[in-house]
C-alpha cells in the first residue's frame, strides 16, 4: 500500500493542474473597443453598444482557463456563453426566431424546429465544437429543475473550434458549467474577447472571442434597437479588412507561434514556427478554416420571415471584414425579436405586430453595421494568449491598426500641438 503512494502522486497533481478555473461572469474589459478608439462603422450606438441594449437580452459566461506550467502540458482555454432572449426570469417564453447558415461546417442545434415552428425557447448557448453534446445536457438539466423540461426540451447551441489554443480534446466542458453560464446571465455591459465561448478563439489571424455591439434607430424609424453578438472564429489574415482598409496586408507579422521547446503536434500546426524566429509571416494553418456564430436581437416587431432575412444580412458585414464563408468554415446565424409572442388570459389568439416590409432596411444597415464592430470587439478586446501546446496567438495591436486606419484617411491625424510664440 505505502509503495504505491508516490506513483500515485505525479497522476493526481497533474489532474489538479488540468482542473479548469471558472473566471468571474462579467469580467472587467482589459483593452479598448473599437468606439474607443474612434473607429466608427456608421449608426447609432445603444447606451451599452452591446447586445443587451434590447430590453430583457440577458448575456452569461463561464470561463474555464488553466494549464501547467510545464512546456507541453495541456492547457485549458474554452468556456460557454449564454445569451437569454427575455432573460431568466421569461426563459421559457418563446420568441419569434429565425437561422441562416453562409456555409454549413459547423453546428447549431435546434435549428430545425426554429425554423418549422419560427420560434425560440430557453438561451442560445455558443461553446466549443466538442462540448456541444455536454452544454445540450446542461441546459436540459437546468430546465429540469425548473419544470421547463418541455419548453427547453431542443436546446440551441452553436460552436465553433478552439483547438489551436485549447485542449479540445479533453473535453473539459461540462454540463454544469452550461448551467453555471445561464445563472450568470445579466443585462448591463457584457464581457467580451477571450471569455465564456470565444476564450480559445482565433479571428483572422489574431486573437478573437466574443464581441458585441448594437444600434439604436432614430424615432422616425421607430426607435427600434438591435443588438448583434458573435464568438468570432474565422478568416484569412490577408483578407482582413476594417472600414475598408486592407489592415492584414499592413499587418502581415504576428501570425501564430509556439513558445515550447518542440512545435505542436497536428495538422493544423504543420507550418508553425517558433515565437523566437523573427519576420514570420507565413499562415500557420490553412487559411478560411474556423467559423463564427453571430446572434442578432431587436425589439422591433418582426415575424420569422422578416428575421430570416434580417439573419440573410450578417453574411454581408463577414464580407465586408473579408469574411468569404470558406468550405470548412460553420457561419451560423440566428436572429431573434422580443415582442409578445403569448396569447394573453388563455385567449385563443395571440395579438402580434409586424413591422411593414418597406420599413426593414434600416434594420438591415444596423444588422450590416453592428455586426462589423461585433467582430472588430472581439479581436480588440482580446489579448495575447499562449495556450496549449505552447501555441500563443498575438492579439490584435491597437496602435498599427489606428496608424493604417490613419494612413487611409479613416481615422482624423493626430493634431500637432500649436508652438508657443
Amino acid at each position: 500500500m505505502t509503495s504505491a503512494r508516490p506513483a500515485l502522486l505525479p497522476g493526481l497533481l497533474c489532474l489538479l493542474v488540468l482542473l479548469p478555473t471558472v473566471a468571474p461572469a462579467q469580467a472587467p474589459r482589459p483593452r479598448a473597443r473599437a468606439s474607443d478608439l474612434g473607429i466608427s462603422f456608421g449608426g447609432a450606438p445603444g447606451a451599452l453598444n452591446a447586445i443587451t441594449d434590447v430590453k430583457g437580452v440577458e448575456v452569461g459566461h463561464t470561463t474555464l482557463h488553466s494549464g501547467g506550467d510545464a512546456p507541453g502540458a495541456p492547457k485549458v482555454r474554452t468556456g460557454v456563453t449564454a445569451v437569454l432572449p427575455r432573460g431568466r426570469d421569461a426563459v421559457a417564453q418563446p420568441v419569434f426566431a429565425a437561422t441562416y447558415a453562409l456555409n454549413g461546417s459547423g453546428e447549431m442545434t435546434g435549428t430545425h424546429w426554429v425554423k418549422e415552428s419560427g420560434l425560440l425557447s430557453g438561451p442560445v448557448m455558443i461553446s466549443n465544437t466538442h462540448a456541444v453534446g455536454a452544454v445540450h445536457e446542461g441546459v436540459i438539466a437546468w430546465a429540469q429543475k425548473r419544470n421547463l423540461t418541455w419548453e427547453l426540451g431542443l436546446p440551441v447551441v452553436a460552436e465553433t473550434w478552439d483547438g489551436l489554443l485549447n485542449d479540445i480534446g479533453g473535453f473539459h466542458v461540462r454540463p454544469t458549467h452550461a448551467m453555471q453560464a445561464i445563472d450568470a446571465a445579466r443585462p448591463g455591459p457584457v464581457a467580451e474577447g477571450s471569455v465564456g465561448g470565444g476564450t480559445g478563439m482565433v479571428c483572422h489571424g489574431f486573437k478573437g472571442g466574443i464581441g458585441t455591439s448594437s444600434r439604436r434607430l432614430p424615432a422616425e424609424q421607430g426607435g427600434y434597437t438591435l443588438g448583434v453578438l458573435v464568438q468570432c472564429n474565422y478568416g484569412s489574415r490577408r483578407l482582413l479588412s476594417v472600414a475598408g482598409v486592407p489592415v492584414g496586408e499592413e499587418i502581415p507579422d504576428l501570425r501564430s507561434c509556439y513558445t515550447g521547446a518542440q512545435p505542436p503536434k497536428g495538422p493544423f500546426f504543420l507550418q508553425m514556427k517558433p515565437c523566437s524566429t523573427p519576420g514570420v509571416i507565413k499562415p500557420t494553418h490553412p487559411e478560411g478554416m474556423g467559423s463564427i456564430i453571430v446572434v442578432v436581437a431587436t425589439d422591433a416587431p418582426l415575424l420569422p420571415h422578416q428575421l430570416d432575412r434580417v439573419a440573410r444580412r450578417v453574411p454581408l458585414a463577414i464580407a465586408k471584414m473579408g469574411g468569404l464563408g470558406e468550405d470548412f468554415s460553420g457561419d451560423i446565424f440566428l436572429a431573434f425579436s422580443t415582442q409578445p409572442t403569448e396569447a394573453v388570459n388563455g385567449a385563443p389568439s395571440a395579438q402580434v405586430a409586424m413591422l411593414e416590409n418597406v420599413r426593414l432596411n434600416p434594420l438591415f444597415e444596423a444588422t450590416v453595421q453592428a455586426t462589423q464592430e461585433a467582430i472588430l470587439n472581439a479581436m480588440l478586446v482580446s489579448d495575447t494568449m499562449t495556450g496549449n501546446q505552447d501555441a500563443r496567438v498575438y492579439g490584435l495591436p491597437h496602435d498599427r491598426l489606428v496608424k493604417a486606419l490613419r494612413k487611409a484617411g479613416r481615422l482624423p491625424p493626430v493634431s500637432k500641438p500649436k508652438p508657443v510664440k
